[in-house]
């Protein structure tokens, strides 16, 4: 079912930046410096929590709009990715990437997650609550 695997493939995600984030946080209080906090922060709310939690919803509830549901899922996952990416690009300057570059990636990976966000809100307004059968 398009679901179930919608459900696992956000959870498996959540697991892989749960895992960035807390080695992030590790790395940070072993280095006695938190530079990385605010990226930290937002690959453990917006990776490890949303995409977590959307996962869960899509396992628990029934939705309607599938089209709706795949549109919001790959655009959670590549606006966590490229806010948080945009957000080490534009914060730790690596590689001496473009300042104007690093900022658009950073913009356009932050506004991908938002419209994800709010399709999220549709998402929730046409569902049905899965009832498991007891036997």
């Amino acid at each position: 079912m398009l679901q179930d695997k919608w459900s696992l493939r956000l959870i498996r995600i959540a697991a892989i930046f749960g895992l960035i984030g807390t080695v992030l946080g590790s790395h940070m209080a072993g280095a006695g410096s938190y530079a990385f906090r605010p990226i930290h922060a937002h690959i453990l709310l917006v990776g490890w929590l949303s995409m977590f939690a959307w996962g869960v919803f899509y396992k628990i509830y029934r939705v309607r709009a599938k089209k709706l549901l795949i549109i919001q899922g790959w655009s959670g996952i590549i606006g966590a990715i490229g806010l948080t990416t945009g957000m080490w690009l534009q914060f730790m300057q690596p590689f001496n990437i473009n300042e104007t570059f690093a900022l658009i990636f950073y913009i356009v990976g932050g506004t991908v997650l938002l419209i994800s966000f709010a399709l999220f809100v549709l998402v929730t307004f046409t569902t049905e609550k899965v009832t498991a059968v007891r036997k």
